[in-house]
């Protein structure tokens, strides 16, 4: 077989330091020092260090290759706009987590992994409650793909959302501010109206449509593809091309809750686009994965423009 461009990189121990240097440029060129953005990049740090180990206890990809989290780092850096958002940084990190957790419990029904799936996600969801939306998700995860569901591990992971609630209620009763737990009720209830995409800035619409093309071309690539797998890498997959297709309806139908919506893309889009370039080898996929590292880095440097 012929090593093309892609695979080289690909498969080369240097890709991931080269792009974790690259990432770090990024976020000192869109003002980590000047912003003192240093819990936002801490939690970058910890989510790449997530998708390390998520990828490296999977072997999503077949060969030896660090494409997943070089996507990851390479796709989030295109988000720069993004990076002060401190409450998107935690949301991340808590559903990386929460994948960690879950993809353990394959076939597995352990209502421990569960439980502490769920309670990644719960303790995510206090900065934001509509994340809670997710947990009907989880089970679908575990049910379609993940052979991990029952009553037990239904029970674990309505534990581990709610647990961060009873501290919270807890709290408030304590002190007296019982708003807090009405507010989050109400929040959890309250819905933009649909199809808003006037509030979307060229930032923010370039970015978005340009990672969703990403995340369908690493779908319609593995659907292709997906026999050479084995079994559970094959249901992993399943649920990364689930959620992005979740994550685009919910862009599509609710524009305003764009930042979510192009978390869960990166997230679930990086081992799609990770697969495509780490396992594909002919010349029209070589030139293809080139266009697209271009137009990424591209994208990237009109974000960092922007953003200055």
């Amino acid at each position: 077989m012929i090593k093309r461009l892609q695979n080289r990189i690909s498969e080369s121990k240097m890709a991931l330091p080269i792009t974790t240097f690259y990432g770090i440029l990024v976020w000192m060129a869109a003002g980590l020092f000047h912003e003192g953005w240093w819990i936002q990049f801490a939690l970058f740090a910890l989510s790449t260090y997530l998708i390390v180990e998520l990828n490296n206890s999977n072997a999503l990809i077949r060969i030896y290759s660090r494409m997943v989290s070089c996507s990851f780092i390479a796709l989030w850096s295109m988000a720069c706009f993004l990076f002060g958002d401190l409450k998107i940084a935690v949301i991340q990190t808590g559903v990386i987590a929460c994948y960690s957790c879950l993809f353990h419990s394959y076939q597995n029904k352990s209502s421990g992994l569960t439980y502490v799936a769920a309670l990644a996600l719960g303790l995510a969801s206090l900065i934001d409650i509509q994340l809670l939306f997710f947990l009907p998700v989880m089970w679908l995860l575990m049910f379609v793909y993940l052979n991990a569901l029952n009553l037990r591990t239904w029970c674990a992971t309505l534990l581990g959302a709610i647990t961060p609630y009873w501290f919270l209620a807890a709290y408030a009763i304590y002190n007296g501010q019982l708003h807090l737990l009405t507010d989050s009720v109400e929040q959890m209830m309250t819905f933009a109206p649909l199809f808003q995409f006037e509030h979307l800035t060229l930032q923010q619409a370039v970015t978005i449509v340009w990672t969703i093309l990403l995340a369908l071309l690493g779908i319609l690539h593995y659907l292709r593809n997906s026999h050479q797998d084995k079994i559970r890498i094959r249901q992993l997959y399943g649920c990364f091309i689930a959620v992005n297709i979740i994550a685009i309806i919910v862009f599509l139908l609710q524009p305003t809750n764009y930042t979510i919506a192009q978390m869960f893309l990166i997230i679930n889009g990086s081992p799609l686009i990770a697969h495509f370039i780490a396992l594909t080898n002919s010349r029209l996929t070589n030139i293809t994965s080139i266009i697209l590292v271009i137009i990424t880095l591209f994208i990237t440097a009109y974000n960092l423009w922007n953003s200055l």
